[in-house]
């Protein structure tokens, strides 16, 4: 049951990402959708749908695992990828997250 509530939330965000270039084209239609899909990617409307398809990926991934595992993953995959410590450091005071997951980061990068 949880695996489905993750597929139906990761379904939503680009729902809303294609219903708002919709209403943001100002037509009603097969043209809103070809102009929504022509605006949403690069390359036209085969772009739109990759980029939607990118970002169900994407938000699949978030609501399975959560941003908290996601940026600590990244974390340590920079530091195995041969990154300095005060260069992650740099990066996680850069990342647009709540003071208490940038605390939980410099943790986790200081056990690594």
């Amino acid at each position: 049951m949880e695996k489905i509530a993750s597929k139906i939330a990761g379904l939503g965000v680009p729902g809303l990402i294609f219903a708002l270039a919709i209403s943001a084209t100002g037509l009603a239609g097969a043209p809103a959708i070809t102009a929504a899909l022509a605006a949403i990617g690069p390359g036209g409307m085969k772009g739109g749908i990759a980029t939607l398809g990118v970002i169900t990926l994407l938000s699949e991934g978030l609501t399975e695992c959560g941003v908290d595992s996601i940026f600590t993953s990244v974390v340590k995959e920079l530091y195995k990828r041969g990154e300095s410590k005060e260069s992650i450091l740099r990066k996680i005071e850069k990342y647009p997250v709540s003071k208490s997951l940038k605390r939980k980061l410099r943790e986790e990068l200081e056990k690594v």
